[in-house]
């Protein structure tokens, strides 16, 4: 590697770090500016506001934290092995990709504020197997999108080339097959994490036990507490930040492994 190239990497990386920053700063001075002024914005509160009921509340805040990073990971989980199995075997059967296709369309359109009360009436109303199972619908569309298309992008005659220097299937897999998918795999795991956790909010808002990011966001925004209510969302972007990075941290770590 030579010196420019170097200090290019050196540059890319401080820039990836930088251009982050600086949106965060630009959003918070919006948020600011919107806070300041009278008429419609009125009752968004002032960032320090939602600070000082963060430091005061941390304790209530947290523990609906926890709750709702739960839910948005297990529902993840599910929606990830049950997207990677189901796409493993529609990309070795043709015949149950047609017969997949036109449920996981269903399952994509099928809106979230209609399946939580059915699953809270099933699970019951103390239950969070609900919205765990929301957040598993919804991370597993576009796992097995991506992932069925990652699994199809080795082309014929490289797949040729590999039975003429007789290769056995796991080699071929290993080699050819799992390379070519894991960035439609990770493609879908990011889009995945963050609508988890969109997707346990949503449905914490919809009965269900009294607890978690989206039941409190609903509960002090109807009852005038803007600040506590802002506190939350703070936590609920939080979460769904962590859950970002570290499929990004997975993906580096995954791909230095497994070149791509």
């Amino acid at each position: 590697m030579t010196l420019q190239q170097a200090e290019r990497g050196t540059g890319t990386a401080a820039l990836r770090i930088v251009a982050p920053v600086v949106v965060g700063v630009l959003l918070v001075a919006l948020w600011w500016l919107l806070s300041a002024n009278q008429g419609r914005t009125a009752l968004i509160p002032t960032p320090p506001m939602v600070w000082t009921e963060l430091v005061e509340r941390g304790d209530v805040v947290l523990k609906a934290t926890w709750i709702t990073a739960f839910n948005a990971l297990v529902g993840l989980g599910i929606g990830t092995v049950l997207g990677i199995a189901l796409a493993g075997l529609a990309a070795w059967l043709r015949v149950l990709d047609w017969m997949a296709a036109p449920v996981v369309a269903a399952i994509a359109v099928v809106p979230i504020v209609a399946l939580t009360p059915i699953f809270n009436t099933m699970f019951g109303a103390s239950s969070q197997y609900g919205r765990q199972l929301i957040a598993g619908i919804a991370a597993f569309v576009p796992v097995f999108i991506n992932v069925l298309r990652g699994l199809r992008q080795a082309r014929p005659v490289q797949r040729d080339l590999f039975a003429a220097l007789a290769a056995s299937g796991g080699q071929t897999f290993r080699r050819l097959t799992l390379p070519t998918a894991l960035p439609y795999l990770f493609t879908g795991l990011t889009m995945a994490s963050s609508l988890a956790v969109i997707s346990a909010l949503v449905a914490e808002y919809f009965g269900g036990p009294s607890n978690g990011l989206g039941t409190a966001i609903a509960t002090y925004a109807k009852s005038g507490k803007t600040a506590l209510a802002w506190a939350h969302v703070a936590a609920a972007i939080a979460v769904g930040l962590v859950f970002f990075l570290v499929t990004a941290l997975i993906e580096r770590i995954v791909t230095r492994r497994i070149p791509i």
